[in-house]
């Protein structure tokens, strides 16, 4: 009976949805204020009822209804709590079902916490933003149901992936898809204004706090996701150019181009149509990437489902979604002129390079992750692009790029003196070279490219605590005086430095994971040593182990340094009861500059059991810099100017107020 209810939601939320998209849209054009008013309440209805279904699937796996056909495929009676409620989005109706309940929440969000936007604007976005629920509520109910029923019942379930049965991947997803799905109120403020042709400063200030939570999560569902690589799949790497990964990395870029575009439009009342475009344009890749998971058109342990009519539908969507958005832009664009002149050496010209480099590497991800594709419909044969393409392609994009980060917010709006800001920053430029000379002798007669890598990030760190200082008044105002001053900062002062302080350590650590990896790969039998850096690994056997839906052989190893032993490994090699898959589990210890990871794998023949061993100078760096990015968006966000959006007008206090007066409130 649930799943029929859950079922007759997720109906109902369509027809809500459709009623969401037509008529507040239609009140807006018309001035019929009750039509256009209509949009915050069917918003909030469409969330209660995709909630209601959502929660109703949720129920079904908790209790092992595998009457429904979805619990039935994806579950199993065996499975730890954690991994019964994660397989509710481990599988593709399900996974659809929370795509579209982050659309709805995301509606329902603005809905709610949007009293400060104009009515028209409001009304406009929350009836885009239903357009595409539409879209994907029919995909959902005509192609991919979740609650189909199942006759006869099985008696047990064929159990999740055993890959997915990780905590990093039961809450990976939810974060990716409101990062992924989020960027979706940007894609609607953006086709509500290009409706109503009218893009400001307003406008930037309200789109900016939207975008920005998106971007949060969507780096946070990156974050999660490479850190589930790192050490579920046993090879030590975090990334690996899988298509699938590229399909979020993509709208990551272009979302972080969006961010500091809006800004501009903010600032200077200028680069609307840009900045209209790259929010079209995010929202875009984000649904290519939907289409890439779900089509079959690609093979990948992240992809969720294989059947071409689906990707059919979701091509059709592609096409209505984007191409009217361009069609909209084509006809709306060239009116949007901005107002304010800068030179190109100013901050406005530093964010352009930021926004052009950002667009270049999504691009070249874009056109390495889809050639492929391009090239087997066309007839040709089929190939793969790897890590040697994007290697040689985005990572020259990404250095002019991080050295530019450094400088930019250095410059001033309209007109910058890049020789001034030279001159300034020449200590960062000496102590940056001295590191690096360190840092060369440390590194030397590995990967030359190792010593550019960690450089950059060196720069990138020290010209943001540079930037800090001289905000805060140093050196005029005394070590002291800068003290003081430095804390009343505001937050989103604080939570850009933050940002790109974190972008500094994710460049050291990927540096490290890539070119300073040591290796270590033995067939080894109780008692042997394994020698690695300035550690010796002893295997010291192995013993059974039971888990709640598997059973293990786990190794145990001692590391020890200078001959004391320090840690002990436990690394597993799993078989599911289910499914009979096997998986394999790293032991990983760390600490501030490195990590040693441990595999254990073979059969066990003979008494030897094969153990991988890697040696992983910064990789911790990199986990720390993706929090310190998440960390600095959402410091950002609870800045209030940010986070309020534009200040409330009366009508007649807008009519008597100047641009210039305008300016300064803000």
């Amino acid at each position: 009976m649930v799943a029929e209810l859950g079922h007759f939601a997720l109906i109902l939320a369509l027809f809500v949805a459709t009623l969401q998209s037509i008529v507040p849209l239609w009140g807006a054009q018309t001035g019929r204020d009750w039509a256009r008013d209509l949009a915050a309440p069917t918003a909030v209805a469409q969330f209660l009822c995709v909630a209601f279904a959502f929660g109703a699937l949720t129920f079904a796996y908790l209790i092992s209804d595998f009457s429904v056909q979805n619990v039935a495929e994806n579950s199993h009676s065996l499975k730890p709590l954690l991994y019964k409620i994660s397989g509710v989005w481990g599988n593709h109706e399900g996974s659809l079902l929370l795509w579209v309940s982050i659309l709805a929440l995301f509606g329902f969000l603005v809905s709610v916490f949007g009293r400060d936007l104009p009515p028209g604007l409001k009304s406009r976005t929350l009836s885009v933003q239903a357009m595409i629920s539409v879209g994907f509520l029919l995909f959902m109910l005509f192609t991919s149901n979740p609650f189909l029923r199942l006759f006869p019942v099985p008696l047990e379930g064929n159990d999740l992936n055993p890959l997915l049965q990780d905590p990093g991947l039961a809450i990976h997803p939810p974060f990716l898809y409101l990062g992924y799905v989020g960027c979706s109120i940007s894609f609607s403020f953006a086709v509500a204004a290009l409706i109503e042709g009218k893009v400001d400063a307003a406008w930037a200030r309200w789109v900016r706090p939207w975008t920005l939570l998106a971007w949060i999560f969507l780096t946070a569902g990156i974050a999660l996701g490479s850190w589930w690589a790192y050490y579920e799949l046993g090879w030590g790497g975090f990334w690996y150019w899988d298509p699938v990964e590229n399909a979020s990395f993509m709208p990551w870029l272009s979302a972080t181009a969006l961010l500091h575009s809006a800004i501009v439009v903010e600032k200077r009342d200028t680069l609307k149509s840009w900045t209209i475009l790259l929010a079209i344009v995010t929202f875009s890749l984000s649904l290519i990437g939907t289409f890439l998971v779900r089509s079959g058109v690609l093979n990948s342990v992240h992809a969720f489902a294989n059947d071409p009519e689906r990707g059919v539908f979701i091509l059709l969507l592609l096409v209505v979604a984007i191409g009217g958005s361009f069609a909209l832009y084509a006809w709306r664009a060239p009116d949007m002129k901005g107002g304010g002149m800068f030179r190109p050496i100013s901050r406005e010209g530093a964010l352009v390079l930021n926004n052009l480099l950002l667009s270049a590497a999504a691009a070249t991800v874009f056109l390495g992750t889809l050639y492929p594709l391009f090239l087997e419909v066309a007839g040709g044969d089929k190939v793969s692009v790897g890590p040697p393409y994007f290697n040689a392609t985005f990572v020259p994009l990404m250095i002019p790029l991080l050295i530019a980060l450094g400088i930019g917010p250095f410059l001033s709006w309209k007109r910058g003196d890049l020789f001034g800001v030279i001159q300034r920053m020449r200590f960062v430029f000496l102590i940056t070279v001295a590191v690096s000379v360190l840092a060369g002798v440390a590194v030397w007669g590995r990967d030359a490219y190792a010593l550019i890598g960690l450089a950059v990030a060196t720069w990138l760190a020290l010209a943001t605590i540079a930037e800090m200082m001289k905000r805060a008044g140093w050196p005029k105002a005394g070590l002291s005086g800068t003290w003081r001053r430095l804390w009343k900062l505001p937050r989103a002062a604080w939570g850009m430095s933050i940002a790109h302080f974190g972008v500094a350590l994710i460049v050291a650590g990927a540096t490290g994971a890539s070119m300073l990896t040591l290796e270590v790969v033995n067939s080894t039998r109780q008692g042997d040593v394994i020698e690695i850096a300035d550690y010796k690994i002893t295997f010291e056997g192995v013993r059974e182990v039971q888990g709640p839906n598997y059973a293990a052989v786990q190794g145990v190893y001692t590391a020890r340094k200078d001959d004391k032993a320090i840690w002990q490994f436990f690394p597993e090699k799993r078989r599911y009861f289910a499914t009979g898959r096997e998986t394999t589990e790293a032991a990983i210890e760390s600490n501030l500059w490195s990590d040693l990871y441990v595999v254990i794998s073979g059969d066990g023949a003979n008494g030897a059991y094969v153990t991988r061993v890697y040696h992983k100078p910064l990789v911790p760096w990199l986990w720390l810099g993706c929090a310190l990015l998440m960390v600095g968006g959402f410091m950002s966000l609870s800045d209030r100017r940010l986070r309020v959006g534009a200040p409330k007008r009366s009508q007649a206090k807008e009519s008597t107020t100047s641009p210039s007066q305008t300016q300064a409130a803000e």
